[in-house]
């Protein structure tokens, strides 16, 4: 096999790499927490999702965020954002200042068909996910949960990206026990399947059906196919969610899977496992990830609300200025595939409303 195949950089590592490569490790710098303070101050009037670069302004950031988005797109593909004091700040200002904060980095897009832009994460309690986005029943009867409601439940959450640039996370709360975060570098599983089977590997980079779930309003079918591996310009993509290919598996008239693809499949989440590495958030912790080269998952967690440690996130879901051009395959699900177009999210009825 060529060795010019296989993929190149810094978005290429194993957990052994990472824990010694901390440029991926970033500290708030103090202007910027002067800054934030003194937007929030100027914006303690305006709803969140109100709020833009321009009146939400930090004249002093651009050359920190320029560098949290080379490092996103040109990097490791992560970065972890240290240094936020969250206890100083009320929920409506810890919303103002990461939604605010995020339109500095990049598009907010919408990530579901009821208009948010921004999510609590945590755990909504038995039956909430599943009504908010999704759920049916799998051969044996047993219930089967969209990805959307798995992420509001305390269980865990397999290897997977989103639809979207970049998934932003800021931890207000952490869990008691678990909720570990799990990442893995898409390109080094791309790498590793290239070199262990190129069979296999030559199966992720032509179409496997998906299934919408009915999470999104519009596209042309209820499922579609996708490759799980593309490249354009020597840059990868790879969108996976292991739920939405098992639930188009259940839909009529979808193609069904190989033996070979499903052998695939498992062994793209085999090598995830075995080159990924685990950090567990602190509160004030951003977690950014680019979805076109990390896979993440998480660990199932236990809260204690008696002691104040019940796990909650703040999801944005961004389109960066720098991104890289889609191959034009992908059009299905992202939209506009060229290069620093906003692109991604979900696909909107026509009365959907901020949230």
């Amino acid at each position: 096999m060529p060795e010019s195949r296989y993929l190149q950089g810094a978005c290429a590592w194993t957990g052994a790499d990472i824990r010694k490569d901390h440029r991926w490790l970033k500290q708030v710098p103090a202007n910027l927490l002067d800054e934030l303070d003194a937007a929030l101050e100027k914006a303690a009037d305006r709803d969140w999702h109100a709020l833009t670069a321009d009146n939400f302004a930090l004249p002093g950031a651009s050359v920190f965020l320029d560098e949290v988005r080379e490092e996103l797109e040109n990097g490791s593909g992560m970065v972890k954002i240290c240094g936020l004091d969250v206890s100083r700040y009320g929920p409506e200002q810890l919303r103002r200042l990461w939604f605010g904060l995020g339109c500095h980095l990049g598009t907010p897009m919408y990530q579901n068909c009821r208009g948010e832009v921004m999510r609590d994460i945590r755990d909504e309690g038995m039956g909430v996910g599943a009504k908010l986005y999704g759920a049916t029943t799998d051969a044996s009867g047993k219930p089967f949960l969209s990805s959307g409601a798995r992420t509001l439940s305390p269980g865990q959450l397999r290897f997977h990206t989103d639809r979207c640039d970049v998934v932003g996370l800021l931890c207000l709360r952490q869990a008691a026990e678990g909720g570990v975060s799990k990442l893995a570098s898409s390109a080094t599983v791309y790498n590793e399947m290239l070199k262990r089977r190129p069979d296999l590997h030559a199966l992720l980079c032509k179409p496997i059906p998906r299934s919408r779930f009915g999470e999104e309003a519009g596209g042309e079918h209820v499922a579609y196919e996708l490759p799980v591996f593309g490249v354009r310009d020597g840059k990868l993509t790879s969108h996976f969610s292991l739920t939405y290919i098992e639930n188009a598996q259940m839909l009529p008239g979808v193609r069904r899977l190989t033996d070979a693809e499903h052998e695939a499949i498992q062994m793209l989440m085999d090598i995830a496992q075995e080159v990924c590495f685990e950090m567990r958030f602190a509160s004030g912790d951003m977690q950014l990830l680019n979805n076109h080269v990390i896979y993440h998952g998480r660990t199932a967690f236990k809260d204690d609300v008696s002691t104040g440690r019940d796990r909650l996130l703040m999801r944005l879901w961004l389109s960066v200025p720098n991104s890289r051009a889609l191959p034009l395959d992908h059009a299905v699900l992202w939209g506009d595939v060229g290069g620093g177009r906003p692109h991604g999210g979900i696909a909107q009825p026509a009365t959907a409303i901020l949230a």
